[in-house]
């Protein structure tokens, strides 16, 4: 086999004609290539709910909004994606949401034990599962910021700091703290602290809740546990009801008796004040006796008589100089007196 100058392949005496290609359909090919590439590298669309970051040479150029954009093509601009800051992500803990609805799935297991088992501040173990929601507020800062691959390394970030809080502040309070009394409480200096170490990576996240979904000790005393669970429940239960009718009793009985002092207090003001106004009275009328004896006598002769008069139903006025009664008595037909 070889193959001659005109570009035909010669077997011996046979000689095999190769097809003659035509340059300008080549050139015309390839160019209409090149301009697909130009023409689909040269924009790019931001969903409603996401940010463009653009890069140009691998470098950070700047930040764009929904909608559609251009860009140099041929990878010369780059564009990554991120949701924006009204999008809110969960990082769960001790457990993974297998499948979300109406009735969420979850997946729990040994597999995640070594994210929710800790040692409380009195040496017991606690199981711990919760989930922090957090928002990107700085696309910049959350791509390029954290060493690590995309999106991944602000999350591993984020998780290793989340873990790192939440285990030193259980390991400042008991087990009945972490399980009953204060798990709102450690939520929220979970989140306050998570908030502070990552404004210092910068890492342009804000955490917006920390929420610990289950706190229980370890599956082996979990029987027991729930026993003096129960106790203290039904000790607080008795205690509430005491209270109850403590508050029932005893506000009543102070409320009577304050009402008693109450009218004590103002039947002794109200003789108080009679007593001092009749002596205040007598005093005036001695004082005008003192200076007119004659007319004061008078005038309280005419006052006890008007007090007098109006009770009497029949008056009868006598001249001193009338002989007999008789003239002034009505007599009935019977003889007798009316």
């Amino acid at each position: 086999m070889r193959v001659g100058s005109d570009g035909n392949i010669r077997f011996g005496d046979d000689e095999i004609k190769l097809p003659q290609i035509n340059k300008k359909m080549v050139l015309i090919f390839l160019g209409a290539i090149l301009l697909l590439i130009l023409i689909f590298s040269s924009y790019y669309t931001v969903k409603t709910d996401e940010v463009g970051v653009v890069k140009r040479f691998g470098k950070y150029l700047k930040t764009t909004d929904s909608g559609l954009h251009f860009k140099l093509p041929f990878g010369i601009d780059t564009v990554t994606k991120v949701k924006g800051s009204n999008y809110i992500f969960p990082v769960e803990f001790g457990y993974r949401t297998a499948k979300a609805g109406v009735k969420t799935q979850f997946i729990k297991g040994r597999q995640y034990e070594s994210e929710s088992q800790m040692l409380t501040g009195d040496l017991n173990i606690a199981e711990v599962t919760w989930v922090v929601q957090y928002r990107i507020t700085n696309p910049r800062d959350y791509l390029f910021n954290v060493i690590g691959t995309g999106a991944q390394g602000p999350i591993k970030t984020i998780r290793d700091v989340s873990e790192a809080v939440m285990r030193k502040i259980v390991g400042d309070h008991s087990v009945d703290e972490v399980i009953i009394i204060e798990r709102r409480s450690i939520a929220e200096q979970v989140r306050a602290e998570m908030q502070e170490i990552l404004n210092r990576y910068e890492i342009g996240v804000t955490i917006e809740t920390v929420e610990l979904q289950d706190v229980n000790p370890p599956e082996l005393v979990r029987p027991s546990f729930n026993e003096v669970n129960a106790s203290r429940q039904e000790m607080e239960k008795v205690i509430n009801q005491a209270y109850e009718a403590y508050n029932k009793v005893v506000p009543k009985a102070k409320g009577e008796a304050e009402k008693t002092i109450k009218q004590s207090e103002g039947y002794a003001l109200n003789r108080i004040n009679r007593a001092e106004g009749d002596a205040d009275k007598f005093m005036s009328i001695y004082e005008q006796y003192r200076l007119s004896k004659d007319v004061t006598r008078r005038r309280m002769y005419l006052e006890a008589l008007s007090l007098i008069l109006p009770k009497i139903e029949k008056k009868y006025v006598v001249d001193r100089n009338l002989k007999s009664l008789l003239p002034l008595l009505q007599m009935n037909e019977k003889g007798g007196t009316k």
